[in-house]
């Protein structure tokens, strides 16, 4: 089981701590339910870290069950997705479970129910048993079905096992209180039809258990002792303790509501996610942009940074809007004192140092890592070519502009001054090439304090510089703009591509490494675009924030 390092305390951990102390149980057992109906997101990950760290705190277990009560939606590529993402997370589970292992003790409760009267086949449309559920200010009718004996129940619903019926021409529903004032007390539908094969369990079956029935009986054939979840299934309590009471399994757990998380600038919805993928928005579940865990995870984040950002926005009742950028803030913090600093250039504008020898090579140090000196250092090669940003050169600049312009002088970061004498420039009008020279008594390193120069430029080596993409990502959703659907506010520039130059040193870059570019941010090698012959890199976070904690 994975450390627990946090040890702030929450209204979760008063509730296990009073179960414990007064003996109402003696073993924790927690659980991680997700339904295989899509990626996990950032959501998802707060409550991955209150489950399994809950447990491991009071020498409990976690259970990972896949809620997979409805084929139509599920699939094996989101259950093997979701299994990766807690796995790089960091954590393990003590029992792997799925839904569908309990379909026969389910149906064998759903039974259960029928002979004590609690439940009975329904032959009113969907349309009409929403029509006959009422409102929030009026109680809802009985149907004639509801007065049906129990027999007749009970073949009817063998009849609905053996596949006699079509699609939503019957279900079974729960007798508790149409004119309860909690909608969800009055009859649920707790079994529908479906003839639909099951990625687990085949063509089994064609009747399924509704989420809000077998959802309860799971945690309780499991022995979970604190079924945690979000304010949403607050008002669906009561339905669950029904379901445990009224069925036959010993077990009682206890269901805790705590506030989900909402984040600026982010879509938190599996099925708008979904949307975006399938309309494609993005290139899929995994796009950097997208606040799956496999998205940031692309994009660059570290687990910890996640982990730590989890910990940190706490759990409490109060539903809230947590910025983004704290998130953000959590993977600098990760990624300043492990990521090996080098220089590149998005875009590029050749310089030739008219004053240095044509074909020779200099061999400069640079600190890996100036604030972590164990990292060393490493050789970055300067010649009488080097690429510089366009946006660094400016012919006619504003005042205070201490980049480099004609006549100005400016020093190369981990070389020398150069001063721009000549621009270059196409039948267009653009600039293409500058014409600099160097004073070689400036060399970095060396002390010289003969002069001072306000602007230092980051560069790349042109003869052995490697060319390299860089994804420069913004946020996908804009929460400034207006509109009623939620693609009104999807943003049009949430990606930028820029191709340029790194140091030599990248090429042997690998997938998932980590670096700091000077002056540009954090970028993390792309897993599914680099190749041998083709350096992709996104753009994990910007160097600096303005965000406080």
């Amino acid at each position: 089981m994975s450390e627990n390092p946090n040890n702030s305390s929450n209204f979760i951990k008063h509730i296990v701590k009073e179960d414990l102390a007064e003996g109402t149980y003696d073993h924790i057992v927690t659980r991680f339910p997700p339904e295989p109906n899509g990626y996990l997101h950032i959501g998802h990950a707060k409550s991955i870290v209150l489950n399994f760290e809950l447990a491991d705190e009071f020498n409990g277990e976690t259970n990972l069950r896949f809620d997979d009560t409805n084929p139509l939606k599920e699939d094996q590529e989101y259950v093997d997705a979701i299994k990766e993402d807690i796995e790089w997370l960091g954590y393990e589970w003590e029992g792997l479970r799925y839904a569908s292992n309990y379909f026969d003790e389910m149906y064998n409760q759903a039974v259960i129910l029928i002979k004590k009267g609690l439940a009975y086949v329904e032959d009113l449309s969907q349309e009409e048993i929403r029509e006959y559920r009422g409102t929030l200010t009026e109680p809802g009718k009985e149907s004639k079905s509801r007065s049906r004996s129990a027999e007749d129940n009970l073949e009817l619903f063998e009849k609905m096992r053996n596949g006699e019926f079509a699609n939503g021409e019957k279900v079974l529903r729960a007798k508790i209180d149409m004119a309860s004032p909690n909608i969800n007390l009055r009859d649920p539908v707790i079994y529908r039809i479906s003839h639909t094969p099951h990625h687990n369990t085949g063509d089994k079956w064609c009747i399924y258990p509704m989420y809000s029935f077998a959802h309860p009986l799971e945690d309780a054939i499991e022995g979970v002792t604190h079924s945690i979840c979000t304010l949403e299934f607050e008002d669906q309590r009561p339905l669950y303790e029904w379901v445990v009471e009224n069925c036959e399994i010993d077990a009682e757990p206890k269901q805790i509501e705590f506030a989900r998380l909402n984040l600026t600038n982010t879509v938190m919805s599996k099925r708008k996610l979904k949307q975006l993928v399938d309309e494609n928005y993005v290139d899929g579940w995994d796009d950097p942009r997208m606040p799956t865990i496999s998205g940031l995870r692309r994009r660059g984040f570290t687990p910890e940074s996640i982990k730590t950002f989890c910990r940190e926005i706490g759990v409490s009742k109060a539903d809230n809007l947590v910025d983004v950028r704290m998130l953000e803030h959590f993977v600098r913090e990760d990624l300043k004192l492990t990521s090996p600093r080098t220089m590149s250039v998005l875009r590029p504008l050749k310089v030739v140092i008219t004053n240095y020898p044509e074909g020779e090579v200099e061999w400069l140090d640079a600190d890996i890592n100036p604030e972590n000196p164990e990292m060393g250092t490493r050789k970055i090669p300067f010649s009488r070519e080097i690429y510089i940003e366009q946006s660094d050169f400016m012919e006619n600049p504003p005042k205070k502009y201490f980049r480099l312009f004609p006549g100005n002088e400016v020093r190369l970061k981990h070389a020398y001054f150069i001063k721009c004498n000549e621009v270059i420039k196409d039948d267009e009008g653009n600039v293409v090439e500058l014409h600099c020279t160097y004073d070689p008594e400036t060399k970095s390193g060396t002390g010289f304090t003969g002069r001072k120069v306000k602007g230092t430029l980051h560069w790349v080596e042109a003869t052995h510089a490697k060319e390299a993409e860089f994804r420069l990502y913004n946020s996908l959703i804009d929460d400034e703009k207006s509109g009623d659907d939620f693609l009104d506010f999807v943003n049009p520039d949430s990606l930028e591509v820029a191709h340029g130059y790194v140091e030599p040193n990248m090429e042997e870059a690998k997938a998932h490494d980590k670096y700091q570019f000077f002056r540009h941010g954090y970028f993390n090698v792309d897993p599914k675009e680099t190749t041998a012959d083709k350096l992709v890199f996104n753009r994990i976070v910007e160097l600096k924030s303005s965000f406080k904690l």
